[in-house]
């Protein structure tokens, strides 16, 4: 870490309106369609009761509710829930998972995506999912590894440098916050001490081009995130170029891991942490 990054707990992004409408529109368009595939293979369907925490924009939030209706009921809780959509059987709460409590053994399906990197209490947090959820109900978790992300073709090395510069820093900004840029790895294991069984990870990485939803939402941190990333010691030049490199046509660079992971509760016993 930078000697100038003063550490900072909370999440990394901040509440501007117009960008975490865009940061949230990009999760949606990179990640959406195979977030949806794999909760399908939980069979989630009508009349289950579901939460997913840090909704964000609700998308995923609003495709439960369509799974489970009419009569199952999507929880959606985030801090600021009023970007999540109005849909019958969704209710939207301002919650924060690290402090304010959850019913235990009352969903079938608990769900986050891109959560519990940002918070320091992550493990006390998913012990607090695995208890939400009902014997035999399913908890799908899915988190980024940010280790690897290589730049595959630049113009020449001072880019790919420049472009891993960019990387690192954001890393270092994250952690500066409290989170764990590399979390997704450590899921599954995190998931199984947690009491829950049948832990089932899938990683996947995709190819980072100038048209790739994945690459956009990385560009929009570069504003998003651009006074931490300066106090973190770049430059408005840096990010300038570091720009115009993610929009150059013949750029590639590797994803970094995207770690799915779905577990479940077991029929019986109490779960560490459990009430009795």
């Amino acid at each position: 870490m930078p000697a100038h990054l003063v550490e900072d707990p909370g999440y990394v992004f901040d509440d501007d309106e117009a960008h975490r409408r865009e940061q949230h529109r990009c999760l949606a368009e990179a990640y959406d369609a195979a977030t949806f595939a794999r909760l399908a293979e939980t069979g989630v369907t009508r009349g289950w009761r579901c939460l997913e925490i840090g909704s964000g924009g609700g998308s995923v939030a609003a495709w439960l509710a369509e799974r489970v209706a009419p009569d199952g009921e999507v929880l959606a809780t985030d801090l600021a829930p009023h970007r999540i959509p109005h849909r019958p059987g969704l209710t939207a709460l301002r919650h924060d998972v690290a402090t304010d409590p959850l019913p235990e053994a009352a969903f079938d399906l608990v769900f986050a995506r891109l959560v519990l990197q940002h918070v320091p209490e992550r493990l006390a947090v998913l012990g607090k999912l695995a208890r939400a959820l009902k014997p035999g109900g399913r908890l799908q978790i899915e988190e980024f590894d940010t280790s690897y992300e290589p730049p595959l073709l630049t113009p020449d090395e001072e880019s790919a440098r420049l472009y891993e510069r960019f990387l690192a820093t954001k890393c270092a900004v994250m952690r500066a916050a409290g989170g764990d840029p590399e979390w997704g790895r450590r899921a599954p294991a995190a998931m199984r001490a947690a009491g829950l069984v049948d832990v089932d990870p899938r990683p996947r990485v995709e190819l980072r081009t100038a048209d790739s939803p994945g690459l956009r939402l990385q560009l929009h941190h570069t504003h998003h995130l651009r006074d931490k990333l300066l106090a973190a010691g770049m430059t408005d030049e840096q990010l300038d170029r570091v720009r115009a490199l993610m929009r150059d046509p013949g750029f590639r660079a590797a994803s970094s891991v995207l770690y799915s992971v779905q577990a479940r509760r077991p029929l019986d016993g109490p779960l560490p942490g459990a009430s009795r």
